[in-house]
């Protein structure tokens, strides 16, 4: 399955994608921005608190690259921000579940705490979501190019929108 192929360039999933990559994006940035303006120290293992979370220099300059990374792709949208949305989703699940295990002891280079292991869970789970809108469902429509790619012996992409029904029938 060819990603690039998948999807036409005007389909209005490619809105879902953009912005769900570019909200994720501006509030990894904003939460950046307050971190560097907070003048942390870098690998703080107490960290300071910025809105609500505790956060270092280190944590911060993580923030800003990923936040930059999903703006670029809310940019260049389509495929890339579908994949890209569900690629650092899946790393945030992750990081939540690694953060869980190194809470109070001295691997905890990030400064995490509970509270930013549960922002953690939630951003992975709302860029995931974003990234996979249209692509995973059991009630996908047959217009659906994803549909079509998977159901290729019951009409495929030629069969499957009502232009290319039409024009079987009339032949």
């Amino acid at each position: 399955m060819q990603l690039k192929d998948e999807l036409p360039v005007d389909h209005k999933l490619a809105g879902i994608y953009r912005y769900g990559a570019l909200v994720c994006g501006l509030i990894l940035l904003a939460f950046s921005a307050l971190g560097f303006a907070d003048a942390l120290s870098p690998f703080d293992t107490s960290g300071g608190r910025i809105a609500g979370m505790t956060t270092n220099s280190t944590l911060s300059a993580i923030s800003l690259v990923v936040g930059l990374a999903l703006v670029v792709g809310a940019f260049i949208g389509g495929n890339f921000a579908s994949m890209l949305n569900m690629i650092v989703g899946g790393l945030f699940v992750l990081s939540g579940f690694a953060h869980l295990f190194v809470l109070d002891k001295p691997a905890n280079v990030l400064g995490f705490g509970m509270s930013n292991v549960v922002f953690s869970f939630l951003m992975g789970l709302l860029i995931m979501t974003f990234g996979m809108y249209g692509r995973v469902s059991s009630k996908l429509p047959h217009d659906n190019p994803y549909w079509r790619q998977r159901h290729t012996a019951e009409g495929g992409p030629e069969r499957a929108t009502p232009a290319t029904a039409l024009r079987e029938l009339g032949k």
